[in-house]
């Protein structure tokens, strides 16, 4: 089957493959979903979510669906809203961290969370298939305003850490939202919590003009230079809708995201033993061994928030985390959501008394690499199924939840198709560099003899 929704949500090239009249019909085949029920609509910072947000809004209006409008937002914000407001379900208009030409569309259900996989192809069929129930000229749905949610969401992260700890510590604190819409939430947040705040790249822009929207370690240079000029305890990055969370320690050191996620749960489970987290398997394996060393359970899904979210609420785990700086709180929501994390590690800071530096270099010590080969979205699956044959040939441990995780007695590596480009993803980790790098080159190169193989 044709499919529309991709990792996380719809995306696509601004007038090319996502354009108004898309964004319209989707809309249509979303409202036919939720039958004519009441629906919150936000978006982010791209200089075409306005457009495509009323397109959305006219699309779901027409099938007898009530808009609700929040305007600008982080995607947690609009998450969180929909949940506390009690809305049947939502629609953000995002492409998270993609290049400023791309947007996206994003479905949630009454609980905030994105739609499930079998939902998205529900509305996937309607749309293929023309089943789009417009309703009768006088019971087209309404179109309204909802106003406040920022500060409701503010005060909701608040509730679950220790507001007056965190403000005897007059923490300071760089921020750098990436010209997205945290700018909107973290540092009003962060105030509310006692600290000192700097901004960088704060100023709204759809263009990104000061960094890549993704917060990648590469990308935060000015964050870690900032953070030791004026001595602040530590910097975070957000991407473009403000998900997901990247930290720069107090010497200016960036961290990816397993790091802070693995603080944050050690914390967690020493306060809650014998609890589950959930983690998709491009995660380091550094979860695992804090998770057994604190009598903790892992969990491990396919790549995608989406998985994250939806194995939480199955087996009512409580915390969650990717790689990519997204961590999930279950007592505030099953979702990513970047200003809830740094609240989290504020707790962290406040209650140990220590720096953030010497609580991450505790953590068992891993190299990651990363890389990837071209591979047309066709062969993906045929690729896959000769990579797993000889593997087996080879035998080799290795996990199939998504594409191939091999595991080796010092190290990993996940080998997947990605969601949303022509490519497969490599995600390489060992104790140390060298052999990181090997597992890359070796992999690239299988991956390259069998993409000959086929194409003879």
């Amino acid at each position: 089957m044709r499919r529309l929704f991709g990792t996380n949500g719809i995306r696509g090239v601004v007038n090319k493959t996502l354009t108004p009249q898309f964004a319209l019909k989707i809309a249509e085949a979303i409202g036919t979903f939720f039958n004519g029920k009441e629906i919150l609509l936000g978006y982010d910072g791209r200089t075409s979510s306005p457009a495509l947000a009323f397109a959305v809004a006219s699309g779901l209006a027409s099938t007898g669906c009530t808009v609700y409008l929040a305007g600008m937002a982080p995607t947690p914000t609009i998450q969180y809203a929909v949940k506390k407001h009690r809305f049947d379900g939502g629609v953000i208009i995002t492409a998270s961290h993609n290049p400023p030409e791309y947007n996206g569309i994003k479905v949630l259900g009454n609980d905030g969370v994105e739609i499930s996989r079998r939902q998205e192809i529900e509305i996937e069929e309607i749309f293929f298939e023309e089943k789009q129930k417009r309703a009768e000229w006088n019971k087209i749905g309404e179109i309204r305003r909802l106003l406040g949610i920022i500060e409701e969401y503010i005060e909701a992260i608040k509730t679950h850490v220790n507001v007056e700890e965190i403000k005897k510590r007059s923490f300071r604190v760089v921020v750098d939202p990436g010209n997205g819409v945290g700018a909107l939430a973290a540092p009003q947040l962060l105030r509310e919590l006692g600290c000192k705040v700097f901004t960088i790249n704060a100023n709204i822009d759809g263009t990104f003009p000061s960094r890549p929207s993704e917060p990648k370690p590469e990308n935060l240079s000015d964050l870690a230079a900032v953070v030791k000029a004026v001595n602040a305890d530590f910097g975070v990055a957000y991407d473009g809708d403000a998900d997901r969370a990247i930290f720069v320690d107090e010497n200016g050191t960036i961290h990816w995201g397993d790091r802070t996620f693995a603080l944050i749960e050690k914390e967690f489970l020493k306060q809650n033993p014998r609890e589950t987290i959930v983690t998709p398997v491009s995660s380091s394996s550094l979860v695992k061994d804090i998770a057994e060393a604190y009598n903790g359970e892992v969990v491990w899904t396919k790549v995608g928030s989406v998985d994250v979210s939806h194995k939480m609420k199955e087996i009512n785990a409580k915390l969650g985390g990717e790689e990519n700086g997204g961590v999930f709180y279950g007592p505030h929501q099953p979702v990513r959501d970047g200003a809830m994390t740094t609240a989290l590690i504020l707790d962290i800071l406040a209650k140990t008394g220590r720096k953030l530096s010497e609580l991450l270099n505790e953590l068992p010590k891993y190299f990651i690499e990363k890389n990837k080969v071209e591979c047309p979205d066709e062969l993906k699956e045929k690729v896959l199924e000769m990579l797993y044959e000889e593997l087996k040939k080879e035998n080799l441990k290795f996990d199939t939840t998504d594409g191939a995780k091999i595991w080796f007695t010092d190290s990993s590596i996940l080998v997947r198709p990605s969601g949303t480009e022509p490519i497969f993803r490599l995600y390489a980790e060992a104790k140390t560099r060298e052999r990181t790098l090997e597992l890359i080159r070796q992999y690239k190169e299988k991956l390259s003899e069998i993409l000959k193989r086929i194409s003879r």
